[in-house]
């Protein structure tokens, strides 16, 4: 219940953070484990380019920092988690609200932290893809994420 009441609140905290909220985009779900996310961005006058469709700023921005925080706080305290690459490739113009869900798998949280447990490893690279998307599923932008994750020696004692 907790974890419930807790999640609500990142929601939003989310929707109500000025840098997030100057993107148009509005976080509708954040699930309790912090493994899935999803947002929605309506096409209005804060959104909309020149040619009247969805700013790509507003695109990218919308989706910006999810990953990086469901991996924070998926993995917990002894991890550093960082963006470290994006990009955004255009498919459709957008006319209309665009969706965008982000999930992360128990699997995926257990392979970063045997990756890191190996021998050597330092740091990894991790790579995600979200689209966004319109009511009908049709894809109009697809941003690929590279997100740096390490261990934080001085947490992990």
């Amino acid at each position: 219940m907790l974890s419930a009441l807790r999640s609500r609140l990142y929601r939003i905290g989310f929707n109500l953070f000025p840098a997030y909220r100057r993107t148009g985009g509005r976080v509708t779900y954040v699930a309790p484990d912090w493994q899935e996310v999803r947002i929605k961005l309506p096409l209005n006058w804060r959104t909309r380019n020149y040619v009247g469709t969805t700013f790509g700023g507003s695109l990218y921005g919308a989706v910006d920092p999810f990953y990086m925080m469901m991996l924070m706080k998926s993995l917990g305290d002894g991890y550093v988690v960082w963006d470290k690459e994006a990009e955004i490739r255009f498919k459709k113009p957008g006319r209309e609200t665009l969706y965008a869900k982000f999930s992360l798998s128990d699997e995926e949280i257990a392979a970063i932290r045997a990756e890191l447990e190996a021998d050597g490893t330092e740091s990894i690279d991790r790579h995600y893809t979200v689209d966004l998307v319109d009511a009908e599923g049709t894809v109009h932008a697809t941003v690929r994420k590279t997100v740096y994750v390490t261990t934080d020696r001085s947490k992990a004692a």
